[in-house]
């Protein structure tokens, strides 16, 4: 019933941070929630998590070639630390192996940073959509910094017409509205690793924020449904949410963004609750849980 685009998993358990799962725990995960297969997006920046090669990706992904699909990343600062680093060479030599895209990107550097600019160039030339996680805040976490109003995303979305980018993560979702303040993109993280201050958008959609905005002024922006923001962005309002979902239909997809086993999966349960409620269509429910991602990773 579902195609997840955004998952991860690692070959061997690691020590501390988050408890990824292994293949085989994401794979009963998905047999419960009737999900097909989903992409595995390698993590390679060493802000937040413990890097993994993309050839470890490749091998779960041939080990269960019906239920997983690859990405791979690579580091903006790969090869010569520079803003001409050949990075396509990297990029296809992946392509070849079978990765449909590029991603997590998670370094904690300006989304206009030269080298990532240059990763981004470099993915449009091969070929490869890209996602990315953000950050308001440059120092202490992960993520792309972004300012308010995404501006700089905007800019690399004008800059590459042919470079399809995923939207995911709170700093992109919570623009769904008109902030009421800018700390409600994101948490901030205090010396001792925990997590506080989000207090994400909440209530009906009064204004609408630049996330449409950008849907319909760039055709190359997609939305990840994965993790906890996209649903906040959707199920804060159950009137405006399934207008979103109905007016981008064509680039919406469903995700889940497991970590560890017991990462809820809180988007199964709208799109089918709001398709029962005859919110959204059936083909509007079938596009964003599975076709989409068929078509655009040409499953």
């Amino acid at each position: 019933m579902f195609i997840d685009i955004h998952a991860h998993a690692y070959r061997r358990p690691v020590p501390f941070v988050v408890q990824f799962c292994t293949p085989e725990q994401v794979i009963e995960r998905y047999d419960k929630a009737g999900i097909e297969k989903g992409a595995l997006l390698p993590i390679v920046s060493p802000e937040i998590y413990l890097p993994q090669a993309n050839e470890d990706i490749l091998d779960m992904c041939e080990k269960y070639p019906d239920r997983f699909f690859p990405f791979c990343n690579i580091d903006p600062r790969a090869l010569t630390n520079s803003a001409d680093a050949p990075l396509d060479r990297l990029l296809r030599y992946y392509k070849d192996k079978g990765c449909r895209g590029l991603g997590e990107v998670m370094l904690n550097v300006p989304v206009m940073h030269p080298m990532v600019q240059n990763l981004f160039k470099h993915a449009q030339d091969v070929g490869l959509p890209v996602t990315y996680d953000g950050s308001d805040v440059v120092g202490g976490d992960f993520g792309l910094y972004d300012d308010p109003g995404l501006p700089q995303m905007e800019h690399t979305l004008q800059k590459f017409p042919k470079l399809i980018i995923l939207g995911h993560g709170p700093v992109f979702w919570a623009e769904m509205g008109r902030l009421e303040t800018p700390a409600q993109r994101k948490t901030v993280f205090c010396p001792d690793g925990t997590q506080v201050g989000w207090r994400p958008p909440s209530g009906p959609v009064k204004e609408e924020g630049v996330v449409p905005k950008l849907f319909r002024r760039y055709p190359n922006l997609y939305g990840d449904l994965s993790d906890a923001s996209p649903w906040n962005a959707l199920a804060r309002d159950s009137e405006y949410g399934p207008k979103f979902l109905n007016e981008f239909q064509d680039r919406l997809l469903f995700g889940t963004d497991i970590c560890a086993f017991d990462t809820p999966f809180p988007m199964v349960d709208l799109l089918l609750e709001w398709h029962d409620k005859k919110k959204i269509s059936k083909e509007v429910f079938c596009k964003i849980a599975r076709e989409n991602a068929r078509k655009l990773f040409k499953l």
